[in-house]
């Protein structure tokens, strides 16, 4: 599934909100908020990409995800390695840690991390 930036902003405020209604969402975005209409669209699109869905009460939805927030990131995170990186991840790891300005402390975060993975994984 391909979201554009506008959709992906969306589907950030209902993966937080977990259920809500147009009201909640349009009051969850910073200033300046965008229009009803323009929210509307949004929802619709996301329903046609089948990324969200809702529950009607009375006259008015509660839309909520059919999209897990990780599992979307990681085959985003996943296609951008692929096609930036060789579809290698060490050269991501490398590209990342050298050009995000990590500080000492988000380093040896970074390395606790791997390092967890790396027990995690042992036989």
């Amino acid at each position: 599934m391909n979201l554009s930036n506008a959709e992906e902003q969306l589907m950030n405020l209902i993966w937080e909100k977990g259920r809500a209604f147009m009201k909640d969402i349009l009051e969850a975005y910073p200033d300046p908020k965008p229009a009803n209409t323009t929210v509307a669209t949004l929802l619709k699109r996301l329903q046609e990409k089948n990324a969200i869905y809702f529950e009607l009460y009375g006259n008015s939805r509660a839309y909520f995800p059919l999209v897990d927030k990780n599992q979307y990131f990681s085959k985003k995170v996943n296609v951008m390695i692929k096609n930036f990186f060789n579809d290698s991840p060490a050269q991501f790891a490398s590209f990342f840690t050298k050009e995000t300005e990590l500080d000492m402390k988000e380093l040896e975060t970074l390395k606790k991390i791997i390092e967890e993975q790396l027990k995690s994984q042992k036989p």
